[in-house]
């Protein structure tokens, strides 16, 4: 690519050989810029043409062809342009850039390392107070504690009914006996004048055994809250308790035997017959 010049049309009036002689004085060497531009000339090139050889704009090449190096950005960009340039049009750059040097006060001194290494060195960030474990630690604590509020009212019989599963109306069975398997038994005997007797009279109480075989059954409180969902199977009992109602199915009817608040329940239920039942405070009364 030219600018419409030719590189003869671009010669110097004073023409310095680089060849010159030995004795030739230092002061009367050409000038970086002034070597430069001689040799591309020499070498038939145009500014246009080391432009885009070099990818060094076109008015940083005039400017270095003038001694300018401001437009440069600083002595490093000059260096690294006056190499760039120099290699184009053949000239040898360390020796262009020793007369830069001495021009321009000396090549640079490299940058220490420690000040540069400390200048990246990564600062330790002063860090506050964790608020958010803190948080999760505090959240932790409330959901215990309103766990073990919960777990504590139930076992203390709560508001509502509670259910004594496997328990047995006799005060002098343990309630460890519960979690032994069971044989098949015979039909247990009616409770004592004393299991009579230890059945709240604020409260309902329905115990369940399955005597005659297993059978399904079904207990809610007077609020609809299952109480149990189930096969009880033969010499298994579960024994419920509400502070107003129980509500039973029994899918099996005749291997059930009832005890409502102590008492023994005499009715003849048939053989895979289902009952629908609902005992109150009071006299066992099938409601």
């Amino acid at each position: 690519m030219s600018n419409g010049k030719s590189p003869e049309d671009e010669r110097p009036i004073e023409d310095v050989s680089q060849d010159a002689p030995d004795d030739v004085s230092e002061e009367a060497r050409p000038s970086v810029g002034h070597a430069l531009r001689q040799a591309r000339i020499a070498a038939g090139l145009t500014v246009d043409d080391i432009t885009t050889a070099t990818r060094v704009r076109i008015a940083i090449v005039h400017a270095i062809e003038a001694d300018d190096f401001a437009p440069c950005g600083g002595d490093v960009y000059a260096r690294g342009h006056i190499r760039t340039l120099a290699k184009a049009v053949g000239l040898d750059p360390a020796e262009l850039l020793a007369r830069f040097d001495a021009e321009h006060g000396g090549r640079p001194a490299p940058t220490p390392a420690a000040p540069l290494f400390e200048a990246e060195r990564i600062r330790p960030e002063r860090r506050g107070p964790n608020w958010t474990a803190a948080m999760v630690a505090a959240i932790v604590a409330v959901i215990g504690f309103v766990g073990f509020t919960f777990v504590k009212g139930g076992d203390d019989g709560g508001n509502e009914a509670s259910v004594a599963e496997g328990a047995q109306p006799s005060s002098g069975e343990s309630a460890s006996s519960s979690a032994k398997p069971k044989k098949p038994a015979d039909p247990k005997p009616e409770p004592s004048d004393s299991a009579i007797a230890a059945a709240p009279a604020d409260k309902v109480t329905v115990k369940v055994s399955a005597t005659e075989g297993r059978s399904w059954i079904s207990a809610q409180d007077h609020n609809g809250r299952l109480l149990f969902d189930g096969l009880l199977k033969q010499g298994d009992s579960k024994t419920f308790q509400d502070n107003e109602k129980v509500k039973l199915v029994l899918g099996d009817a005749g291997a059930i035997q009832l005890y409502v608040n102590g008492k023994k329940i005499e009715d003849d239920f048939r053989p895979g017959a289902v009952e629908r039942l609902t005992y109150t405070k009071g006299d066992p009364q099938v409601g």
